[in-house]
């Protein structure tokens, strides 16, 4: 999973710093301290939230799901990455905004008392 933080942090480097945490078996990304992406299932999933999620349903992009202990799925706000940011920049750094718009929001909102 190295090879696609160090892709990431390349095509974003215009954009801001990228930085990752493990994670349950994967790694958490963010860019400036902002959480934007998870990296889980041997994919790359971007933040989403109830004002991106149209263009993210426009897209194709699945949900990250998983099962937990008692065999239920769990739905995480969390869209599968589409297939041409592994290898266009522009493309990752167009997805990878709209996650960020959506890590900031989500900051925000835990900030408020």
């Amino acid at each position: 999973m190295s090879g696609i933080v160090a892709w990431v942090a390349e095509a974003l480097e215009p954009i801001g710093t990228v930085t990752s945490r493990a994670m349950m078996g994967g790694r958490t990304l963010y860019c400036d301290g902002v959480i934007f992406a998870l990296l889980a299932q041997d994919e790359l999933w971007f933040k989403s939230d109830a004002d991106s999620d149209a263009v993210w349903d426009a897209a194709g992009a699945e949900r990250f799901t998983y099962a937990i202990r008692d065999g239920t799925a769990h739905v995480m706000n969390y869209r599968r990455a589409p297939g041409d940011v592994h290898d266009d920049p522009d493309a990752m750094r167009q997805w990878a905004a709209l996650a960020l718009e959506a890590g900031r929001r989500g900051a925000a909102k835990k900030r408020r008392p």
